[in-house]
């Protein structure tokens, strides 16, 4: 994804150029891409401008592929906005992520002279985003040999030791930085050239504890990621590692509330917002909202649907108010693209869209959600699940929960009674509502420690994910199971008409790492199969 600041072309295409230049067959990263190494000082800034602008593949972005997988929206015509269908094979990769991070890893160590400073601990961080990245998709994949300049084969790690390497370096990074910031919040004053996320946002000096943060929230999230695996993998001490994440801020601090958030900006000159915005307005009546998310927005009263979506026209012409919440349904992406298109025809009507106004209408963005890699909301659910599974005693699941819906509509803009304009799929203004989030916290009061307050905190997490955080959605429900996702029908795409449950190994990995990927199918029986769980989730 191109960001809003950016070091000039001629010094990218150099540093390229020099981070590219390995020991490989050809000469180039193409041919193998475990590979990352150079003698040549680059300055970390750069490097760290790189990450940051590219961190999130185009599928992750609002609108994409990982928001339609993950039962956001669905599309009705597959001409302008593709098909429904489940039926992936191999993976994308972030390996430019990981020969990044390697890079600022090696380069952050020799330009300082010591390994105590932020880029350092950054560099930790970013590789093990990236191991991880990969292993909840796959499952086994290289790791521990990763980047190295030379080892052009690197083994598979159990996808069990990935994860105990990488909650290892994210550790790590919060020790390095913390050192670095002093331990307190009142003591950091680091900022971090090259920073496009905070920086770039313009958000304030204080970058190097805004990033501890990140990392502190981001190891939560994958600790709660590993739910499954919560009682069974001692070594992990998942419980343990939480409880001390959320019982020590001094040691490891954590978002304090939506400033803290990770986010991108878009703009129209080189990032404009990825659903096109100018000019596309026609083509969403192609894209409806998918029921397994309308569901969640309609039963809790949830105003943000009126931002989020349309209310059917059928059901408008049939003499629902704007504001009536069962005005706004969801389509079945089970359902076969024809029955789709057929019941999101202007005369037939059935379906909400995409609030046309709120997400067509600006190219930069600006009248769109912002694009949350890792936030403050989230941040609360997940410490919200973990107390409710017993992993933090003595806290209150409560507490988390009510704060993260209140930053939920606060990250929107949204106050209690204020109006807001409810939009057709063609920007065209309906009238206004007056939103009562009062109404909405009474209706969604958290109903305890069990299995029906965890319900509440997943599908509030699951909104929360809408165009934010990339295949999370999607992950929480091969996880939980929550919300329930619609599969079975013909819409799916599947020879059994099921969700895969993984990806196969990315195409590069079968093709330069050949002998070490054969072996790591013993995993799976031999054979690549997306249709198993992997040990994150069995």
């Amino acid at each position: 994804m191109k960001m809003k600041i950016f070091y000039p072309l001629a010094l990218l295409i150099l540093f390229a150029g020099l981070v590219f230049n390995t020991s490989c067959q050809k000469g180039n990263l193409v041919d193998n891409p475990n590979i990352a190494g150079t003698s040549t000082l680059i300055p970390v800034s750069l490097i760290f401008n790189h990450i940051t602008a590219t961190m999130m593949l185009g599928d992750e972005q609002p609108w994409g592929t990982a928001y339609n997988n993950g039962q956001y929206w669905l599309s009705n015509y597959s001409y302008y906005r593709g098909t429904n269908f489940y039926n992936w094979s191999t993976t994308s990769d972030q390996y430019q992520l990981l020969k990044y991070a390697v890079a600022l890893n090696k380069q952050a160590a020799a330009q300082f002279a010591s390994k105590n400073n932020p880029y350092y601990a950054l560099s930790l961080f970013f590789k093990a985003y990236s191991g991880i990245w990969t292993a909840q998709r796959v499952g086994d994949a290289p790791y521990s040999q990763a980047g190295s300049e030379t080892v052009l084969t690197p083994v598979f790690d159990k996808q069990h030791d990935i994860y105990k390497l990488a909650l290892a370096q994210l550790d790590s990074a919060n020790t390095i930085m913390g050192v670095y910031n002093g331990l307190t919040a009142s003591n950091a004053s680091g900022t971090i050239g090259g920073d496009v996320l905070f920086n770039g946002s313009g958000s304030g000096p204080l970058t190097s504890l805004q990033w501890q943060k990140v990392i502190n929230a981001y190891t939560l999230r994958v600790l709660v990621s590993l739910s499954k695996r919560a009682t069974d993998n001692a070594d992990l001490n998942i419980p343990g590692q939480f409880n001390k994440i959320v019982t020590t801020p001094t040691q490891y601090p954590l978002m304090a509330s939506n400033a803290d958030n990770l986010q991108y900006l878009f703009n129209t000159a080189v990032n404009p917002y990825p659903i096109k915005a100018r000019g596309n307005q026609p083509y969403n009546k192609y894209q409806d909202m998918n029921a397994t998310f309308m569901n969640i927005l309609s039963s809790t009263q949830d105003p943000r649907v009126f931002l989020f979506a349309t209310p059917a026209p059928a059901l408008i012409k049939a003499g629902k108010s704007i504001g009536d919440f069962t005005a706004y349904v969801g389509a079945d992406i089970g359902v076969s693209q024809p029955t789709l298109l057929n019941n999101s025809d202007p005369g037939t009507g059935l379906y909400s869209f995409a609030n046309g106004a709120r997400y067509f209408n600006t190219s930069d963005g600006k009248t769109a959600d912002p694009f949350i890699i890792f936030g403050f909301p989230e941040q609360e659910l997940n410490i919200a699940e973990g107390i409710n599974r017993g992993w933090a005693p003595g806290l209150s699941t409560a507490t988390y929960y009510n704060a993260a819906l209140a930053a939920g509509f606060s990250v929107l803009g949204l106050t209690d009674g204020q109006s807001v304009s409810v939009s057709d799929a063609n920007a065209n203004i309906l009238g206004k509502v007056t939103i009562s989030i009062a109404n909405f916290n009474t209706v969604n009061a958290y109903l305890g420690d069990n299995a029906a307050g965890l319900a509440q905190i997943l599908n509030q997490k699951f909104v929360a994910y809408f165009n934010n955080c990339g295949w999370e959605g999607f992950y929480q429900w091969r996880r939980t199971g929550i919300p329930a996702f619609s599969q079975g029908g013909v819409g799916i795409g599947t020879t059994n008409s099921l969700i895969p449950r993984r990806w196969q190994i990315s195409s590069s990995e079968q093709t330069n790492n050949a002998a070490n990927y054969t072996s790591s199918l013993s995993q799976f029986g031999g054979k690549d199969d997306i249709t198993v769980d992997t040990w994150l989730t069995k």
